[in-house]
C-alpha cells in the first residue's frame, strides 16, 4: 500500500514539544547559523560559505579574485543549502519577513554566481575553473548541486517564488547535458544528487530529471568501476591524495541491485538508499526496491545503534561490520541520523509498515535532538554512547569523541542538517494513501491532508512524547465518512483506543490500527502503555554483553556524572529492581528522570596492585537516569547508556 507525497502544510505543530523546538530553530537556530554562514559572529570558527558564492558572483563579472580567497570544504556551498531549505520550511509555520528577505538576498547572490551554461559551484570558480567535472569521485559538484535543488523546491512549495527553482532547473539541465550526452558512465561520489533530482522532477514535471536520477542510480558500480579510471586519468586531488581507493566509502564496489550490505561512509549510503527508494517507488521497479528492503534490513537489524545512531568508525565515518557497534569509540554522525529518516520517510511510503516510523520516532527522539543545545547554538558532529573526557582528549583513539557540544565546526555539514530536519518534521507525521489517514508520529498539531474524495482536517493533541495519551478532533472526512490508522509503537506493550469514549477493537495490519466509519466530529483517543524498560543487546554485539539500557517510550537513557559521581563504569543495575519515574523539579513539561538500584563496586585503596583475586565488594546505590538526548547540557563529565548487570 503506497501513500501519497506529503505537501509541506499537511501538519503544523502547535505548543506541544515538537512545536517548541521548532520554534526554538525558527526564532534561535536560523538567525545564528545565518551569521555564522556570514561570518558575523567573532570567536566562531569561519565559514565563508556565504563569502565564497560572492567572490564566484564577483570574478563571473570580471572582477580579479585569487584562488586563495576562497575558504572552507569543497562542499561549503551545500551548508547555505541546507540554511535555506530549513528556512524554507520554518516559513510554512507562519510569516516572517526579515527571514524570507535573507533567504531571497541569499537566492539572488547564488543566482549571480551561476556561469551562462547553468553550471554553478563556487569552489571551482573561484579556485579552479579549469578543473570542472573533472573529479566527480571527491569534488561533491553534484553533491552541492542536490542540496540546492533540495532548498530549491522547498522554498518554490512554501513561498511560490521561482528563483531558486529556476537557478537549480538551468543547473539540471546542465548537468544532465554533462553526465547524459558526455560522461555517461559517471556517478556521484557523494549520493544526494539522485533524490534531489527526484524532488526536482515531481515540482517541475521535467521528466529529464527523473531519467537523469535514474541514470546516475543504474550505472553506480558497474565494471570496470569508474572511479578507479578517473584517479589514474585526472591528475589531481581534492584532499592529499595518498589514500587509496576505497570502493566501499564511494557506495561503488557492486551495483546498486546487487547490494545487500550497508557499506562505507554512512551518511552517502543512507543518501544513495534513499534516491534508490525514490526512483523505485516512481519507476515499479521491484529489483530496486528489493534491494532497498535488503539494505534497511542490514542497517536497524544489525548496524543501528540503540539510539538510532549509524556509522560506528571514525575510519571513513563507515560502516563496518554487523554487530560491532562499539560505545566509547562510536561515530555516529549526526548527518548519518538525518539520512537514516529520509531513507525510513521514502520507505514509510512505498509500504505502509509500522517499522519505518519506529526508526524515524528512534532517531528523532535520540541521536536528532542530543545532536543540538538546548539553546540550540552547540552541536555535536559525532553521537557517542559512552563518554570518559580524559580518555576522549587524550587517547588518539577517541579524537573524534568531543566531550561539549561546539558553537561550530571547520566541515559544518551536520549543524544546518539538524535544522532543516526539525523544521521538516511534519513531512513525516501524517500521510493518506488517498483514502486512510494514517498517523505515524504523535505530535500535537493540526492536520490538513487531501484525499481522493475530500479531505482530512483533524487536531491531534499530544503535547509531551512521554504521555501515553493521543486525542485527536476530526474536522472533517471525505465525504463525511472517512478511515483512519493509527500506529501502535515497538515499545508499547498494551494498548486502548477509544472513539468517543467507546472503545474500539480494530484490526491491526503492519502495525497500524484501522478505525472505519469515522464521522466529522468524532473524537480518537489512542492509549499507549509506556512503561520503563531494561534493554538487551543482541548477543553477538560484544560491546553490550552483560549489560543494559534504560528505554521508555521512545527515549533512551544514560547516566551522567552530575548525578551518579565519576567512573560510570564501576556501576552495575539491579535487573530485578522496579524503576521509579520522577519528574523533575515537579514541572510537568519536563521529561521524567528514571532512578532504580544499583550498586557500585568500591575502589580500591593506596597500595593495591593493579590487578588483584577477583572479589565482589558493592555499595548499594540509587542510580539516577536522564534522556540521551539531554546529556552533556550541564555540567561536563562521564556518560553511559549500557550498564552492567
Amino acid at each position: 500500500m503506497k501513500s501519497e507525497r506529503i505537501p509541506v502544510k499537511s501538519f503544523s505543530a502547535d505548543n506541544g514539544f515538537i512545536g517548541k523546538m521548532q520554534k526554538l530553530v525558527r526564532e534561535e537556530v536560523l538567525p545564528y547559523q545565518y551569521n555564522i554562514l556570514n561570518d558575523a559572529i567573532p570567536g566562531i570558527e569561519k565559514s565563508h560559505a556565504i563569502e565564497n558564492i560572492r567572490l564566484a558572483a564577483e570574478k563571473l563579472r570580471g572582477k580579479d579574485v585569487k584562488p586563495d580567497e576562497f575558504y572552507g570544504m569543497v562542499f561549503q556551498d551545500s551548508d547555505v543549502a541546507k540554511w535555506i531549505e530549513a528556512a524554507a520550511y520554518a516559513l510554512a509555520a507562519g510569516e516572517d519577513p526579515e527571514l524570507e528577505k535573507a533567504v531571497d538576498e541569499t537566492v539572488q547572490l547564488y543566482g549571480a554566481s551561476q556561469h551562462e551554461d547553468g553550471y554553478v559551484d563556487s569552489y571551482f570558480t573561484v579556485k579552479c575553473p579549469d578543473k570542472m567535472w573533472t573529479n566527480i569521485c571527491d569534488a561533491h559538484e553534484l553533491y552541492c548541486a542536490g542540496h540546492m535543488m533540495e532548498a530549491a523546491v522547498a522554498y518554490y512549495e512554501v513561498t511560490g517564488k521561482r528563483e531558486l527553482l529556476d537557478i537549480m532547473s538551468k543547473n539540471a539541465d546542465c548537468i544532465y547535458e554533462q553526465f547524459m550526452k558526455k560522461n555517461t558512465r559517471a556517478f556521484p561520489g557523494h549520493p544526494e544528487v539522485e533524490l534531489a533530482l527526484m524532488r526536482l522532477w515531481r515540482a517541475t514535471g521535467n521528466e529529464k530529471y527523473k531519467e537523469l536520477a535514474k541514470h546516475f542510480v543504474d550505472v553506480r558500480g558497474q565494471a570496470p568501476n569508474y572511479f578507479v579510471e578517473e584517479k589514474k586519468n585526472r591528475g589531481w586531488n581534492v584532499w592529499d591524495g595518498t589514500e587509496e581507493l576505497n570502493t566501499d566509502y564511494t557506495q561503488s564496489t557492486l551495483p546498486v541491485r546487487e547490494q545487500k550490505d550497508a557499506v562505507g561512509h554512512a551518511v552517502r549510503a543512507v543518501y544513495l538508499y534513499t534516491g534508490m527508494a525514490d526512483v523505485a517507488k516512481e519507476t515499479q521497479d521491484e529489483t530496486l526496491l528489493a534491494a532497498c528492503r535488503n539494505l534497511w534490513e542490514s542497517i536497524t537489524k544489525r548496524r543501528m545503534y540503540i539510539t538510532g545512531g549509524i556509522g560506528s568508525t571514525f575510519m571513513g565515518e563507515a560502516f563496518t561490520v554487523d554487530y560491532d557497534l562499539p560505545n566509547e569509540t562510536a561515530y555516529a554522525e549526526t548527518c548519518a541520523s538525518v539520512g537514516l529518516i529520509l531513507f525510513a520517510g521514502r520507505m514509510q511510503q512505498i509500504d505502509m509498515d509500522s517499522r519505518y516510523s519506529d526508526v524515524i520516532e528512534r532517531v528523532l527522539y535520540n541521536t536528532i535532538l542530543a545532536s543540538m543545545s538546548e539553546d540550540g547554538k552547540h552541536y555535536f558532529y559525532v553521537n557517542p554512547q559512552e563518554m570518559w573526557p580524559e580518555a576522549s582528549k587524550k587517547n588518539p583513539d577517541r579524537r573524534h569523541v568531543i566531550t561539549e557540544r561546539r558553537e561550530w565546526f571547520g566541515c559544518a555539514c551536520c549543524p544546518p542538517n539538524i535544522a532543516r530536519l526539525l523544521t521538516s518534521l511534519q513531512k513525516y507525521v501524517c500521510s493518506t494513501d488517498g483514502e486512510t489517514m494514517y498517523i505515524h508520529l504523535y505530535i500535537s498539531g493540526n492536520i490538513r491532508l487531501e484525499g481522493r474524495r475530500g479531505e482530512y482536517c483533524a487536531e491531534m493533541s499530544h503535547l509531551r512524547p512521554w504521555s501515553k495519551e493521543t486525542e485527536i478532533q476530526i474536522k472533517s472526512t471525505p465525504g463525511n465518512r472517512g478511515s483512519i490508522a493509527l500506529r501502535v509503537p515497538e515499545w508499547c506493550e498494551e494498548w486502548a483506543v477509544y472513539v468517543n469514549n467507546k472503545e474500539k477493537r480494530p484490526k491491526i495490519e503492519k502495525g497500524y490500527l484501522y478505525l472505519d466509519n469515522i464521522l466529522p466530529g468524532d473524537m480518537i483517543r489512542f492509549e499507549a502503555d509506556m512503561p520503563v524498560r531494561l534493554m538487551q543487546a543482541d548477543p553477538r554485539v560484544r560491546a553490550d554483553a552483560g549489560k543494559a539500557a534504560i528505554q521508555m517510550g521512545p527515549f533512551v537513557y544514560c547516566l551522567e556524572e552530575k548525578d551518579n559521581g565519576a567512573n560510570l563504569s564501576a556501576l552495575r543495575i539491579d535487573i530485578k529492581s522496579i524503576p521509579e519515574k520522577v519528574t523533575e523539579n515537579g514541572q510537568p513539561d519536563k521529561i521524567p528522570s528514571v532512578v532504580l538500584r544499583g550498586w557500585r563496586t568500591e575502589e580500591w585503596c593506596g597500595g593495591r596492585n593493579l590487578y588483584q583475586p577477583y572479589s565482589r565488594r558493592e555499595q548499594e546505590i540509587l542510580l539516577t537516569a536522564v534522556p540521551y538526548f539531554t546529556w552533556g547540557n550541564r555540567t561536563p563529565g562521564e556518560m553511559l547508556i549500557w550498564i552492567r548487570t
